[in-house]
């Protein structure tokens, strides 16, 4: 993520009115327009939350849809105030990327708690309302892969503890002047808008929780084979889908944290062509084998791309994008299948292997279409491997603190208080059991 230090250079101590931030010359104007576009995409990636509420809903029974709702809407909520109270710290402390937050180390930072000090700041406060956003993104795309199993208030701790360590801490290295950001391979491991840092990280930790929760009642057969558990509304699944697209633009482009450089438009139809062409071929490779037209894969090829292109969208020509986005396609496609068949993993949405493996691919995809004329950011295809090398590393090291922070968190919360609510329970519904009433009351 290439981060814009607000403030002027010799603006240092909170500035909590923006008295002493802005000033009516050119600079002054020109902050308060990338001040402007900044929070519009913060409002536009708040609104993905929307998306992903339709999206899931629409996977899921109707019997547990207002469960999904409500773990969807909760995680941003207690999210936000954990991020509040020390995420944003550990995260950005030492970053020096705004007022408050200059304290820090290679692996953690220690200062701009609770927006206080020299962090009550107008720069501060905007790169809190961006990077909250990241965060809450990241907690939601679990709420899919447990779904209509998992129980509510062992999914309000799990949010906590990933918006308040799990998360930081992985991005304090790759945005916040950390190890991984500062490597010395390339320019440095590199992901523009999260594709590791957000998606990678939101899909590997749904991979430990939906293994370690179990499949649905009824999904496997005792000779192991899958059963199709039907969501009960694909109009959703559509809806969720565009919304989430149209957010995505305030995701990457928004990442520049500033609307005056132009790289925008250019990183605006990198995430177009790729979640585009990601839909195309994993909708095709669908009819390719069962000779019908899947629109739930061309959505899940879609999103696919988007979640490719997020690493790798500032940094790559149009035509990388467009085979970023096939090869996310494709990647989805075999994940699904895997996930599902072989390795018995129950994820109704398939966020494993739509943001978890594409995650992956995105951090990798930096190192190979890389053209050099953004960032000074050179992959394969300029004849260096070295940003390769940094990129594999970061993945290497996602997939490491994922798995090993995340299994030893479910496994304390399984055995202190349980993940998953009792098979009655299951069988019947959960919304009527953990939240009183059903989604559809008048039904």
């Amino acid at each position: 993520m290439v981060l814009v230090f607000f403030a002027k250079d010799n603006i240092f101590a909170g500035d909590p009115s923006g008295a002493n931030t802005y000033s009516e010359s050119i600079q002054g104007l020109k902050f308060s327009v990338n001040f402007a576009w900044t929070l519009l995409s913060a409002f536009l990636i708040f609104n993905m939350q929307v998306g992903f509420a339709f999206l899931g809903a629409g996977f899921v029974q109707k019997k547990n849809t207002l469960n999904y709702l409500g773990m969807s809407f909760i995680d941003f909520c207690v999210g936000a105030l954990i991020f509040w109270l020390f995420g944003f710290a550990l995260m950005f402390g030492g970053s020096k990327l705004a007022p408050g937050l200059s304290c820090g180390n290679s692996f953690v930072g220690y200062s701009g708690f609770l927006l206080v000090g020299d962090s009550y700041d107008v720069s501060t406060a905007v790169l809190w309302m961006f990077q909250i956003m990241f965060a809450a993104t990241a907690c939601t795309i679990v709420t899919g892969a447990v779904a209509e199993r998992f129980k509510f208030h062992a999914y309000v701790i799990y949010s906590i503890f990933l918006c308040g360590v799990l998360y930081p801490i992985f991005g304090h290295w790759m945005w916040g002047k950390g190890w991984l950001e500062t490597l010395p391979f390339g320019v440095g491991a590199r992901d523009f808008a999260g594709s590791g840092v957000v998606h990678g990280m939101g899909g590997l930790i749904a991979f430990i929780a939906a293994w370690m929760v179990g499949p649905r009642y009824g999904k496997y057969n005792p000779d192991g084979s899958p059963n199709i558990i039907h969501g009960h509304n694909l109009t959703y699944i559509v809806i969720g889908t565009l919304i989430l697209i149209f957010g995505w633009f305030g995701f990457n482009a928004g990442s520049t944290l500033a609307v005056t450089e132009l790289r925008v438009s250019i990183i605006a139809v990198n995430t177009f062509l790729s979640a585009v062409a990601g839909a195309v071929a994993l909708l095709y490779l669908s009819y390719f084998m069962t000779k019908k037209s899947d629109v739930i894969m061309a959505c899940n090829g879609a999103l696919a791309g988007c979640v490719a292109i997020t690493a790798s969208g500032a940094y790559v020509p149009h035509w990388a994008a467009i085979v970023i986005g096939i090869v996310a396609g494709l990647i989805t496609r075999i994940s699904l299948y895997f996930i599902e068949s072989k390795l018995k993993i129950d994820d109704p949405v398939g966020a494993i292997s739509v943001h978890g493996a594409n995650g992956l691919w995105g951090l990798l995809s930096v190192g190979i279409f890389s053209d050099g004329t953004y960032g000074g950011v050179k992959g394969l295809i300029t004849g260096s491997g070295w940003q390769l090398l940094a990129q594999f590393i970061a993945c290497v090291t996602l997939m490491a603190w994922c798995f090993a922070v995340g299994f030893l968190f479910f496994f304390i919360l399984k055995r202190l208080m349980g993940l998953r609510v009792p098979v009655n329970v299951e069988h019947s519904g959960i919304d009527v059991y953990e939240h009183g009433t059903s989604c559809y009351p008048g039904s």
